[in-house]
């Protein structure tokens, strides 16, 4: 045990207390801790778009603002910090910079409280603590992510703290040493069996901790206000670092974690008998009174003890001159800090599991969603926490090496610091978004409050520890890539929605008061389809043209009346909706119903969507039908006369080999060339045409022509910066064979066409039919001139 816990003090003195782990995890699980969560069943969320749950066994707890959010939130600030080490860090820091830090430090976390209590105040809060106020705010990916960490967070916490208490616990009564971690066992076992039983017993062991807390810094500090001398204050008032390693900012990674536990009592909302009111009123109240007891300790033991007592004895001498002689309350107080994090570590880490496998975001977590039949008590993560508690004690009882250990305990801090950073994002969004919903009772928070805590929270960690906070958000990250790419099916009514919109109506109103040009042409593609998994080549094809640099939208027309139609209406645009998910495409899709199809094609071209993002493309299928072929020419018209380029889509499937694709452009000139030609490279920024060659070929009589054809497509694909092999084929035979000899084997063809005049679709038909029957997949285009390949 050498390696993990300091030998520094003399054994047999109750007073000379070393609580290495305490001190480490009051970085960590101190932040957020696990009393922080409700100690009883999950309400039934309330947001909308939901999940459906199990109706939750109804909450017998009706606490106030006291019990229910100042007790919980003041214990996780007055913690081994304020015994152990706020009198070394006055000797070091002087009493101006340590009151400038305590200051600082107690911004972060009001700014922190002020989103707590606007984004608690705007939605009923379920189990689940921060992971549900963050999930319904950023969205099930960000709140898992948080969730899982803090879990993670939580459960280290509780071996830590239990090593912490101990330490001390051996150093008192030092006969123990050689028992170490049989206590240490004998110690989880008893927290787990209090837990397990419920929380009801956690809820009123609070108000006993609290009563000897405050005893406590009672003896403290009128023992520090007793022997109070201004000389000694006068000494102790400025800086004087007599460790190297500590500058201003270390000092202050230090004292940090002092000020944090705001977490509490929002996590005990569902057990507050009126929560919206109780908790912004007992946050507040816990950091005011939180910051009073630390800057009294500051300015008494600044002026009770000499600099060399605060640097070397400073919690001995807090013990000695405490209040009436009574030093063990201090020692008390020490004992009764740690054990109240251990509990509420083992009650709280359960409770967020239970939550995220209730919301059924990963399946292999859906075993822990279950509770007890009475209180709903969280036995199955219960009996995980104790598992995880019990393997780091053995692990510890082995004598690793304490750097490893040292940058887990660092890592767990960053994972609570985060969870505050993620609080003051969500309450950031949720005020930007301008959602109509948003409307918090607490009214005394703006989005540059939440802005500033975010910030606050996200550098306090890399000023804590740059190496664990970079490794933690490396966690966080490829944690929540995972949970994003898994595509997600629980959805709740977060802010994100309202967010996005809000800069999306922005941007579209700026774009729509910019000219459009032909160097800022994006594709956007309007493609008809019925059953898209019927029509999947077409709208391949139209993925692969506006998928990465435009837009694309899948759209069907529904021949019949709204009101008999209207159910089969819902149904197509789930189909389309299913269709893109199932595949990841980027698109999006509509549906119309009109009494003729003709009509309803000129609806969706006409008015969907509006502004800027009006189709420019318009994508259809071939048909061999001759009645069918009658009616689609008059589409034709219809998408001409609205100024939109035409594309036609020969099926003939998709490409089956991934590589050696070429696609072929049969050049006829540049009303339709420049269109084709762009189409082509827009296909091959696609990672399944990245490797295709494009072949710009054309087709002239004689053989005086070769040379300045060649010159002239060379030049024009140099202009256009278009990688692409020019061919230029002379032969007399008639188009139709040609096109079959040096195409039949190509991935895709390009065609040009103009649109047949309305009395001849059937010679026009006949013609492209004998063309297109031996070419594989072939998209005939006809362009509306917008395209300009050399912009």
């Amino acid at each position: 045990m050498s390696r993990l816990f300091s030998p520094k003090l003399e054994y047999g003195k109750p007073q000379q207390i070393v609580l290495r782990y305490a001190e480490d995890v009051s970085r960590a699980s101190h932040a957020v801790s696990a009393t922080d969560i409700n100690f009883t069943a999950m309400e039934k969320h309330t947001q909308m778009n939901t999940p459906k749950e199990k109706p939750q066994p109804t909450r017998s707890n009706q606490l106030g603002t006291f019990g229910g959010v100042f007790t919980p939130s003041i214990l996780t600030i007055l913690g081994v910090i304020m015994f152990m080490r706020t009198g070394f860090l006055t000797g070091q820091a002087g009493v101006m910079q340590l009151l400038i830090i305590l200051v600082m430090a107690k911004s972060i976390t009001s700014l922190t409280s002020l989103s707590i209590s606007a984004v608690s105040t705007n939605t009923p809060v379920a189990g689940g603590g921060a992971y549900f106020l963050i999930s319904r705010s950023l969205g099930p990916e960000f709140g898992a992510t948080i969730g899982l960490a803090l879990f993670v967070a939580q459960a280290i916490s509780v071996p830590f703290y239990i090593l912490g208490f101990t330490e001390a616990l051996v150093r008192t009564f030092p006969s123990m040493m050689g028992n170490f971690q049989t206590v240490a066992l004998i110690l989880t076992v008893l927290l787990f069996v209090i837990s397990y039983i419920g929380a009801k017993w956690a809820v009123k062991t609070q108000y006993l901790i609290m009563a000897i807390l405050g005893l406590s810094v009672l003896a403290l500090l009128g023992g520090a206000a007793m022997n109070f001398q201004t000389e000694n204050f006068i000494q102790n008032f400025s800086a004087q670092h007599t460790d190297r390693t500590l500058s201003f900012w270390t000092v202050f990674a230090i004292f940090f974690p002092a000020v944090t536990g705001i977490m509490a009592g929002v996590n005990m909302s569902g057990d507050l008998k009126k929560p919206g009111r109780s908790i912004p009123r007992g946050t507040m109240a816990a950091v005011v009174v939180g910051f009073l007891i630390y800057a009294s300790q500051i300015l008494l033991i600044g002026g009770a003890q000499t600099r060399s007592q605060l640097l070397n004895n400073s919690f001995e001498n807090f013990c000695n001159q405490a209040l009436f002689g009574a030093g063990f309350l201090v020692v008390a107080g020490v004992f009764a800090a740690t054990f109240s994090s251990a509990l509420g570590s083992f009650l709280g880490a359960p409770r967020v599991l239970q939550a995220i496998a209730r919301d059924k975001i990963l399946r292999p977590l859906n075993f822990f969603a279950r509770g007890s039949k009475q209180g709903d008590e969280p036995h199955r993560a219960l009996l995980l926490t104790f598992i995880m508690t019990v393997a780091i004690i053995f692990w510890a009882g082995k004598d690793f090496q304490g750097g490893a250990f040292d940058l887990l305990a660092a890592v767990v801090a960053m994972f609570f610091l985060y969870t505050y950073g993620m609080i003051n994002l969500a309450a950031f969004i949720e005020s930007v978004a301008n959602n109509p919903s948003f409307r918090p009772r607490f009214k005394y928070c703006h989005w540059s409050f939440a802005l500033l805590g975010a910030v606050g929270c996200a550098t306090t960690a890399f000023l804590i520890n740059i190496v664990a906070a970079i490794v933690a958000a490396a966690v966080l990250a490829v944690l929540y890539v995972y949970l994003r790419r898994r595509v997600l099916k629980v959805r709740f009514g977060d802010a994100r929605w309202g967010f996005f919109y809000s800069g999306l109506k922005q941007n579209i109103l700026r774009l729509a008061r910019m000219p459009i040009t032909a160097k800022n042409w994006r594709p956007t593609v309007l493609v008809l389809v019925g059953s898209p998994e019927a029509r999947r080549t077409i709208a391949m094809h139209a993925l692969w043209i506006g998928q990465e640099r435009g837009l694309v939208i899948l759209a069907r027309v529904i021949v019949g009346e709204l009101a008999e139609r209207a159910q089969l209406r819902q149904t197509a645009v789930d189909q389309l909706n299913d269709f893109l998910e199932e595949n990841q495409f980027q698109a999006l899709s509509t549906v119309v119903i009109s009494p003729d199809l003709d009509e309803g094609l000129s609806v969706l071209l006409q008015g969907h969507p509006v502004g800027p993002l009006q189709p420019n493309i318009v994508m259809l299928g071939w048909s061999s039908d001759s009645q069918r072929f009658t009616s689609l020419v008059e589409h034709f018209h219809t998408i001409r006369l609205l100024g939109l380029n035409l594309v036609l889509v020969n099926d003939k499937g998709l490409p089956t080999n991934r590589l050696n694709r070429r696609i072929d452009i049969w050049w006829r000139g540049r009303e339709n060339g420049f269109l084709m030609v762009l189409l082509a490279h827009l296909i091959t920024l696609n990672y399944e045409w990245s490797d295709a060659k494009i072949r710009l070929l054309r087709l002239i009589e004689n053989e005086q022509g070769r040379q300045p054809a060649a010159e002239a497509l060379t030049e024009l694909v140099n202009d256009a910066r278009v990688n692409a092999e020019v061919q230029i084929i002379v032969s007399e035979d008639p188009f139709q064979g040609v096109v079959h000899r040096h195409s039949a084997n190509a991935s895709l063809v390009i065609l040009g066409f103009n649109t047949p005049k309305e009395q001849a679709p059937r010679l026009f038909q006949d013609t492209f039919e004998a063309i297109l029957d031996q070419l594989p997949t072939t998209l005939l285009v006809c362009s509306a001139g917008e395209a300009d390949l050399l912009a």
